[in-house]
């Protein structure tokens, strides 16, 4: 007689499927790296998101949520928000926010990006285990009805495999540095979508500091409300 194998502890299953959710998200955005149309990038990107939030054990969607769910509600790609921009230098500067789980996680400020049109944003380092940038925005149509999540958004998080990568190489640059000599970052807004803890208010999020507010309205990207 074969032995059936033991259920898993609650607490090992949730660890493997937030592991299995990481590794697609790396999966997708690698898939939308090796893209050369940004714009049909982004159609992946859309795809993938929804089928994830849909389907996936470790979604943050709700029960309720989910049953009805059909598309994350994301705005058509416009160019326009697409940036490949040099990482500036800043000034020291660490905020912290308190996790359920982690504690208190700690970010230190390594750069800034100056958005055409839009204003500065602040580039961070998760100063912990893993280490890994974080850009996060938060805009005018914040909080507003139809508009975008009231904490902000993700532009950047390479520790969870959101990163569109550094600037290609061109004539003025070489290997996605300027010829300032500072490294280049692809910005592109049409990816910007939302934290966990906008779909579920169990999870803790760090949520856009002062200096990654822009005072303009962001229209492309995730937004928050109609379609979840």
């Amino acid at each position: 007689m074969t032995d059936l194998p033991s259920p898993l502890p609650p607490a090992a299953r949730s660890a493997r499927e937030v592991a299995d959710w990481r590794r697609r998200v790396f999966d997708l955005y690698a898939r939308v790296r090796a893209t050369a149309d940004p714009a049909a990038g982004h159609r992946i990107w859309r795809r993938g998101r929804d089928e994830l939030m849909a389907r996936h054990p470790a979604t943050p969607l709700l029960p309720a949520d989910r049953e009805h769910f059909r598309e994350l509600p994301v705005a058509p790609y416009d160019p326009a928000w697409r940036f490949e921009l040099p990482l500036r230098e800043a000034e020291p500067e660490t905020f912290a926010f308190t996790s359920g789980t982690d504690g208190v996680v700690t970010f230190e400020r390594v750069a800034r990006v100056e958005v055409p049109g839009a204003g500065p944003l602040d580039v961070w380092r998760l100063t912990s285990y893993g280490g890994g940038l974080f850009i996060p925005v938060r805009d005018r149509l914040a909080g507003r009805p139809g508009g975008t999540y009231g904490g902000g958004r993700y532009l950047v998080d390479t520790i969870k495999g959101a990163d569109l990568g550094p600037a290609l190489a061109t004539e003025e640059t070489d290997a996605g540095v300027g010829m300032d000599g500072a490294g280049r970052i692809v910005l592109d807004f049409n990816f910007a979508y939302n934290p966990s803890c906008a779909y579920d208010p169990a999870w803790a999020c760090p949520l856009a500091p002062a200096g990654n507010v822009l005072p303009v309205e962001v229209p492309v990207g995730e937004r928050y409300g109609a379609g979840v």
